[in-house]
């Protein structure tokens, strides 16, 4: 069924706005955010509502540099994209070999990785890997060096036999890695990424109150909603990243208001599980905490990114990360993309302990890699906990609640359905 599809340029002076209208069904919220997120769109600011059987979503976007968009085949592809419902990334891995694991991460495993691979001559056609509370998921795909087709059961079987040894705990068991071959498909390496960890239960760990995201649960009796809020520093795929848990935790969005101050955003949803039920325990709303606050941190990296665009070769990806390995770098995120003969890879590195690396360290790395070849982009992340107390400085009428323990919140409260009302997305609020 098409879904209708409003994109308008003249509501907001500094983001487009597109509105999506949709018979609620599970799972179309992430559709929705999973189409603009892969378009390298910053979603700002967001309305969602679900008023009976229908949907209206509102969303606020722009690009990388915080501009509107003005390419009118950018539109008509957004257009196109939703009304069909049959949104697709433009990569095709069909003629691939998938290869998924999950473990417990050390310094230089992703090196042994890719030599292993290297040895076994395949190519590594696209990959990510993240990190995560002593945990890694990684995913791969791979073709055949010589002929370009997807790898013969024999050589799968030797990879994950060597696989699964890479990833033996330092007790020798193996009950906590995994491992997986499949072939081709349209699976999404992200969204798989998030289920990878949430099935390895990286999430499960002592709330930090200096660096966590700040996230509370509260009960709605009368209206039978458990209000999740967010508060955090704003980034790209933020919103993706929420919603990706929810959706594999079986909760179900029914109203939302998202928006930014300054770096740092907010994020409220009123939510049920698909039971239909609030969230009804201690343990639940705890889980529900944890699992959130990992969602948001997988992909918030203290360290140095590198850029690595050079012409591919065999076995490149197993030199680079050795170099790296080798100068005591830890790999805590990459992206691995080959297209055309060109490797075009982003590396996040910390030191073996999770600090900053010495800058003279990094030159070396690039000497040794080639200085033409890996750019450098220093990252030094604050804490959410300090960029929020510094935006609540900057805007001292924010209504301030508690999270358990003292945890400071800026609740939205009934701004969500209020904002919902004045755009005629609900009938009424409270």
């Amino acid at each position: 069924m098409a879904l209708p599809v409003v994109i308008d340029n003249g509501v907001c002076p500094n983001s487009t706005v597109v509105k999506i209208d949709s018979a609620r069904s599970p799972g179309i919220l992430l559709e929705s955010v999973q189409l603009l997120t892969d378009m390298n769109l910053w979603i700002r600011k967001a309305y969602i509502s679900s008023d009976g059987k229908w949907n209206m979503d509102v969303f606020h976007v722009s690009d990388l540099n915080g501009n509107k968009l003005t390419d009118e085949n950018l539109f008509r592809y957004i257009e196109k994209s939703i009304e069909t419902s049959h949104y697709t990334k433009s990569e095709s891995y069909t003629g691939l070999t998938a290869l998924e694991l999950t473990g417990t991460d050390r310094v230089g495993l992703l090196s042994e990785v890719f030599a292993v691979l290297a040895d076994l001559s395949c190519d590594v056609v696209e990959a990510k890997a993240w990190t995560h509370n002593g945990r890694i998921a990684l995913m791969i795909y791979v073709k055949d060096r010589n002929s370009g087709t997807p790898l013969d059961g024999d050589r799968v079987q030797r990879i994950e036999g060597q696989l699964r040894n890479l990833l033996r705990a330092d007790d020798g068991s193996q009950n906590d890695t995994w491992t997986c071959v499949s072939y081709g498909g349209n699976t999404h390496m992200e969204r798989r990424l998030h289920q990878r960890m949430f099935m390895d239960r990286d999430y499960e760990k002592k709330f930090d109150y200096e660096t966590s995201p700040i996230v509370s649960v509260q009960n709605l009796p009368k209206r039978g909603y458990s209000v999740v809020n967010l508060q955090c520093k704003d980034r790209m795929k933020l919103l993706f990243d929420v919603v990706c848990t929810l959706t594999d935790m079986a909760y179900i969005v029914f109203h939302a208001a998202i928006r930014t101050v300054g770096e740092t955003a907010f994020l409220e949803f009123y939510v049920r599980h698909s039971d239909g039920n609030p969230v009804n325990s201690e343990p639940e709303r705890q889980r529900l905490i944890q699992c959130l606050q990992a969602a948001i941190e997988r992909r918030t990296v203290k360290g140095v990114r590198l850029e690595l665009c050079t012409a591919d070769r065999p076995g490149l990806l197993a030199e680079v990360t050795r170099i790296l390995r080798e100068n005591g770098s830890n790999i805590a995120r990459a992206e691995i993309s080959t297209k055309d003969g060109i490797a075009k890879n982003v590396f996040y590195v910390t030191d073996a302990n999770g600090n900053l690396i010495d800058p003279e360290i990094i030159e070396s790395i690039r000497e040794k890699i080639g200085i033409n070849d890996l750019s450098v982009k220093e990252q030094f992340p604050i804490s959410c906990r300090e960029e929020v107390e510094k935006e609540q400085q900057q805007e001292p009428q924010n209504h301030q609640g508690q999270n358990g323990g003292g945890t400071v919140l800026v609740s939205l409260g009934s701004l969500v359905m209020r904002n919902l009302y004045q755009l005629g997305l609900i009938k009424s609020y409270f």
